[in-house]
């Protein structure tokens, strides 16, 4: 059976395939159950951990006719193997400031924040010799007042670091405007590699990328 759901604000009407039990027993613990309703609370329950820790964001996905079917088996981790992405988190007079100290150009977020236009400020780390490096950032913002549209302003990985820390720093950007309720993101970065993202040429110039799967491809 699927179960249908949607997740955050999200545009995309997501599914998980849920098998039917063949034997009294939880899907999550593996213990014996009593009652179908005692099953599919475990089931609802497995469902919310797997979400909580990110599955719509790694699993693999199969567009449908009305939906996307999530596959979490085997699923690719999102961050690159050693490396680890998460959010800058706010501060009060110096945002971002350890990026700048490692060699990254900050002004453009904090610009965005300073103007309440930032979507996400996102941060690249490399494990090494027990301790966390900054290597990239990425930065997008909102382009319409309707929050409909963001804008990817920028990508910066520090050199000798693999190109997969950018795939997966945009990646995450666009997850992140996907999951505030954003239908599209453009950008005007040139580079090839965004088309393997799913970005495309835009009428008038530059990419751009809708968060609904189920839209046809085409440049607007």
């Amino acid at each position: 059976m699927l179960v249908l759901f949607r997740w955050r604000r999200d545009p995309n009407l997501y599914a998980i395939a849920v098998e039917y039990p063949t034997a009294p027993r939880s899907p999550w613990t593996g213990l014996p159950v009593h009652s179908a309703y005692e099953w599919a609370a475990d089931v609802a329950g497995r469902l919310s951990e797997e979400l909580a820790t990110g599955l719509v964001r790694r699993a693999r996905r199969t567009v449908h006719g009305g939906y996307v079917l999530l596959d979490p088996r085997d699923a690719p981790d999102v961050d690159p193997p050693g490396y680890s992405i998460s959010l800058v988190p706010p501060h009060p007079t110096e945002p971002g400031s350890w990026l700048a100290k490692a060699g990254l150009d900050v002004t453009i977020p904090r610009q965005l924040s300073a103007g309440s236009r930032l979507a996400c400020w996102l941060q690249a780390y490399v494990y090494n010799e027990r301790r966390m490096t900054v290597v990239g950032q990425a930065a997008a913002s909102w382009e319409n007042e309707e929050r409909t549209t963001v804008r990817l302003d920028l990508v910066q990985v520090l050199p000798g670091f693999p190109p997969e820390v950018c795939h997966a720093l945009v990646r995450l950007a666009v997850f992140e405007a996907a999951e505030a309720g954003a239908l599209r993101v453009v950008t005007e970065i040139d580079d090839a590699a965004l088309a393997e993202l799913g970005f495309r040429p835009a009428l008038g110039g530059g990419l751009v990328l809708h968060t609904d799967t189920q839209r046809p491809a085409q440049s607007r």
